[in-house]
Parts: C-alpha cells; sequence; structure tokens
C-alpha cells in the first residue's frame, strides 16, 4: 500500500524512475563512475565480483543503476541483468587500445540480445585525462559502431569529438532508438552528468516515461 502511494505521488510530481545497466571490460572504470554519480567522491574499489547497485537522482528522474562486474569469467552473467533495462551505459577505457577490439565484441553481442531491444546505448569513453587517451571520434570508429548497428553516427556537437548521435534510418532499422557516445573523466566527474543528462531526455523522448 504504501509502495503504491509512493509510486503515485511520483508519477504526480513528475518523479520517474529508470532501469539502468551499466557494463564494460574489467578496469574500464564502471564502479568508480558509479559512486562518482552517488557520492560525488572518488572511493576505493576492487574488481568487482557480482554487481554494485545504486538509486542516482538527477532531476525529477531516479536511475537505478546495476553495475556489473566486467572480467572475462564473469561477462556470461550480464544477460541475468537485461530483463527490463531501459538504458545501458557501456564503460570503455580510452586508455586500453590493446583491448578495444575485446570490447566491441562484448559490444556487439549485447547489441544481439532482443530482450535489449528497447533499450538506449549510452557509451562513456572513460578516461580522456590520460595522455594517450582516445578520442570519442575514434572510440565510435574503433568499436565499429556504424556497422555494428547497421546504420551512421550523426554528429551533432559543436565539438566534433564529444558526442555523436545516432538517428533512425527509413530503412532496414537499429534495435536501438537512439546512442549517444560521451567523453569522461570517472576521477573529476567530467562528462558523467552531461550523459544522464542525455541519457534521460532521450528516455522521455523514446517513451520510457
Amino acid at each position: 500500500m504504501g509502495m503504491a502511494f509512493s509510486k503515485l505521488f511520483d508519477r504526480i510530481w513528475g518523479k520517474k524512475e529508470m532501469r539502468i545497466l551499466m557494463v564494460g571490460l574489467d578496469a574500464a572504470g564502471k564502479t568508480t563512475i558509479l559512486y562518482k554519480l552517488k557520492l560525488g567522491e572518488i572511493v576505493t574499489t576492487i574488481p568487482t565480483i557480482g554487481f554494485n547497485v545504486e538509486t542516482v537522482e538527477y532531476k525529477n528522474i531516479q536511475f537505478t543503476v546495476w553495475d556489473v562486474g566486467g572480467q572475462d569469467k564473469i561477462r556470461p552473467l550480464w544477460r541475468h541483468y537485461f530483463q527490463n533495462t531501459q538504458g545501458i551505459i557501456f564503460v570503455v577505457d580510452s586508455n586500453d587500445r590493446d583491448r578495444v577490439v575485446e570490447a566491441r565484441e562484448e559490444l556487439q553481442r549485447m547489441l544481439n540480445e532482443d530482450e535489449l531491444r528497447d533499450a538506449l546505448l549510452l557509451v562513456f569513453a572513460n578516461k580522456q585525462d590520460l595522455p594517450n587517451a582516445m578520442s570519442p571520434a575514434e572510440i565510435t570508429q574503433q568499436l565499429g559502431l556504424q556497422s555494428l548497428t547497421r546504420r551512421a553516427w550523426v554528429n551533432e556537437s559543436p565539438i566534433p569529438e564529444v558526442f555523436a548521435v545516432a538517428k533512425r534510418p527509413s530503412a532496414n532499422p537499429s534495435p536501438f532508438s537512439s546512442q549517444y557516445i560521451q567523453s569522461t573523466c570517472a576521477t573529476t566527474g567530467d562528462g558523467l552528468y552531461e550523459g544522464l543528462e542525455w541519457l534521460a531526455n532521450a528516455l522521455k523522448k523514446a517513451g520510457h516515461e
């Protein structure tokens, strides 16, 4: 009863809930991102065995963020978190050029899952503070996002490297209604809320209200 009234008041006052799945290879910075968003500070992290889940409130939206471990032996378990996911945050270590192909393969597997057909995709190009970090534009190319989603990513940013947004074509559409890549630095928080801003707006436009 209490929960029912809570949901009713949330709807009246415009508060929405969104389920977000945050994945990526191990050491990409997922847990650091989660607690930077939740607590506003850097926390000491260890490799996630299993998952962390926290709620993050932003602009009347309560994001329930599931941060799932990225070690290779754990990745087959990602599928257990797919159900009811409205948005995916895929975190990439921009400095890890040696494993970007591995990241591409894992992302491709996810994009082929029926349970994620209606989910939105936000890519965090993390660790942009490092001198050898790949730009978001380079990561877009390295991940093969155009071929993975069968449509072009259209750059709509005044700063070309900052982000690219995909638009649905009239023929042969991708399962994903919209996508976005955002440069981030988990330790400083740069780009994290810009990503949430896009995700919130895109979820609303996609009808997840």
